[in-house]
């Protein structure tokens, strides 16, 4: 571990934990609430769902501006502006009058904090050594696997008794209390480089060099198309189990708290494995066991088996794989990046980001008053992710070839 000596382990990961958490806690509170978000700005739930795909479009773009602010002005600056613009966005959407608004202002509220996202990934790769940054994200993920299941319960219990808008002045709260956590624990890991340059062209330069990278470009798709199957049934899940299933707002939040469960389970089970197994071995299992549930999944929806109890078991076994692939996959994308962290850190969110939201979308596009369109959507992206991974690897095993081939025809000219 490359910490300093004066910051504790566990106030480093709780911290990067909480900072990573902030977009799932700002999805996750809110979600039961979009009936009641719906009627209190006179719209349909469907057109509620597209406040989601905005946050998820803002944290999307978000990352990239991220990323190279992260490399010049060190970690805990940009950590500082992000936040605040996500406290004032916060404060925007509590006092919305239309659903237009809402939608614009949880824009620039992802916008702000998705810095957590960057920071947090690219701090893992700073503070701790590579061969620990696995077990590390997995770490991460049990903080992070928390919020779905404290953030819908409590978000139904604060619409159902005090309204919508409250959950958005409790968001404001958590994040001062995250400042001040920055501010009192979490060490600088980074000077700010005065020589890393803000010009557009320099950063895309800097783009292409890192998504360029074979392992980079296969583990950053692989890990975002299958991660994509969360953001589809998080979009999707609000109107399958209040609406089709009938079930409350408290109900629900109680659903996505034992679904989250697995999630957490998972995560910390993955930890354990990386003790016998590699990364690599577990992602290329988890990917077929996953394919398997997703077709299942859309298999009840296409022939109207679809019933409360065997939904819930089955998406809590998807998203148990999720626990599997995320860190794995986060961890192989960033490890060949050591002093670039803050900018891979940012196109690997960006990726991740874009496709669930683009997943999100999809779901609110395709909807037709059934199960279909969020299952469908779920076993699409874990079934690309398999294709992703199965050609990526084939890409990667030829490189390395061509590489062993060039490198042993210099040594013979040398020798020569």
């Amino acid at each position: 571990m490359n910490q300093t000596k004066s910051s504790s382990p566990f106030f480093l990961i709780l911290i990067l934990g909480l900072l990573s958490a902030i977009g799932p806690l700002s999805i996750d509170m809110y979600l039961p609430a979009f009936p009641s978000i719906a009627k209190g700005l006179h719209t349909s739930v469907s057109t509620v769902m597209l406040s989601l795909s905005s946050f998820f479009v803002g944290i999307s773009v978000g990352q990239l501006l991220y990323g190279p602010l992260l490399e010049r002005f060190g970690r805990k600056t940009p950590l500082y502006f992000g936040l605040s613009v996500y406290a004032i966005s916060s404060l925007a959407c509590a006092m919305a009058t239309s659903v237009e608004t809402l939608i614009c202002f949880r824009f620039l509220q992802a916008l702000g904090g998705c810095v957590g996202m960057v920071a947090s990934r690219a701090m893992v790769r700073d503070l701790f050594e590579v061969k620990d940054n696995a077990k590390v994200f997995s770490t991460l993920m049990l903080v992070v696997a928390v919020s779905p299941i404290i953030a819908p319960t409590l978000g139904g219990f604060i619409s159902a008794n005090f309204g919508w808008r409250y959950i958005f002045w409790i968001l404001i709260v958590v994040i001062a209390l995250i400042i001040a956590g920055i501010y009192f624990l979490l060490p600088e890991s980074k000077k700010p480089d005065t020589t890393y340059s803000l010009k557009p062209k320099s950063i895309l330069s800097g783009f292409a060099v890192i998504i360029k990278h074979p392992q980079f470009g296969v583990y950053t798709f692989t890990g975002a198309v299958a991660y994509a199957g969360l953001y589809a049934y998080i979009s999707g899940s609000p109107y399958v189990f209040m609406e089709v299933f009938k079930v409350t707002e408290q109900h629900y939040g109680w659903i996505f708290a034992i679904v989250a469960a697995g999630l957490i389970g998972s995560s910390q089970l993955n930890s354990v494995l990386l003790k016998k197994y590699t990364s690599e071995q577990i992602i290329k299992v988890t990917l077929s066991v996953q394919g398997v549930i997703g077709i299942v999944l859309v298999s009840t929806s296409l022939f109207g088996f679809s019933e409360l109890y065997s939904t819930i078991v089955l998406v809590f076994l998807f998203l148990c794989c999720q626990g599997f692939l995320f860190p794995n996959a986060s961890a192989l994308s960033m490890a060949p990046f050591g002093h670039n962290a803050g900018n891979a850190s940012a196109l690997m969110g960006f990726i991740q980001m874009s496709v669930g939201a683009f997943m999100s979308a999809m779901v609110s596009v395709l909807h037709n008053e059934s199960t279909l369109p969020m299952t469908g959507v779920m076993a699409f992206c874990t079934l690309t992710a398999s294709l992703i991974y199965t050609l990526g690897k084939k890409v990667i095993v030829q490189k390395a070839s061509v590489q062993l081939v060039e490198e042993e025809e210099v040594d013979m000219v040398n020798t020569i």
